[in-house]
């Protein structure tokens, strides 16, 4: 959140989502970019029901989709816990970004099983596939565990990684896009960035 701290609304937080309050956005900025920031009180919702977290979740949703917002893009921590399940249960799609490093690894068949097991309840769910994320090719073991993971999920992992640049890391320290940084490793991470959003936007039939 450091990153888009200038898109921050004020008065309405993440914890706001699952509250089970009214959400009323009345300080809305120009840029069509609106940040929920976490906030201590979200750790109130791993002591609640999934049922009860889910539900709150989704009428938060339902207002901000009410006061003309289109995306909402939730960014939840990779432990299994309620705020995960619970935006699982109120989200249309998910997708999930998977570092080529073992401790990373091991975790995708729990975390598949948990995004299959919602859409038993969520059947609007739409899983879009894993993505690599800070791949650095000149590694040896990031060349392998890609190759694993490709021959092991070839049907989960989307055909578009992100590599792990110095670029990416100062352009968020500065709060603009990579594409802002006028360096030719920048450049790289741009094309890749762009290549992976478009095929996010296609998937979700999304529109320029």
């Amino acid at each position: 959140s450091y990153t888009l701290d200038q898109f921050c609304v004020e008065g309405v937080t993440a914890s706001s989502f699952v509250s089970g309050g009214s959400i009323n956005i009345t300080n809305a900025n120009e840029s069509g970019i609106h940040l929920f920031k976490a906030d201590s009180a979200l750790a109130n919702m791993e002591k609640m029901s999934l049922a009860d977290a889910g539900q709150n979740l989704k009428k938060g949703l339902a207002s901000l989709e009410s006061q003309g917002f289109d995306i909402c893009l939730i960014d939840t921590a990779p432990s299994l816990g309620v705020s995960l399940a619970a935006a699982l249960f109120a989200s249309d799609y998910v997708i999930s970004p998977i570092e080529p490093e073992v401790y990373s690894i091991q975790g995708i068949k729990k975390m598949n099983a948990v995004i299959s097991n919602m859409r038993k309840v969520n059947p609007t769910l739409s899983f879009l596939g894993m993505f690599p994320s800070k791949v650095d090719n000149r590694k040896p073991r990031h060349r392998r565990n890609l190759e694993a993971l490709q021959n092991a999920f070839p049907q989960l992992m989307i055909p578009h990684t992100v590599g792990e640049r110095d670029s990416i890391a100062e352009a968020c320290a500065i709060g603009t896009p990579v594409w802002g940084i006028k360096k030719s490793a920048a450049r790289v991470a741009a094309k890749e960035v762009r290549a992976l959003a478009e095929y996010v936007f296609n998937k979700m039939e999304i529109t320029a």
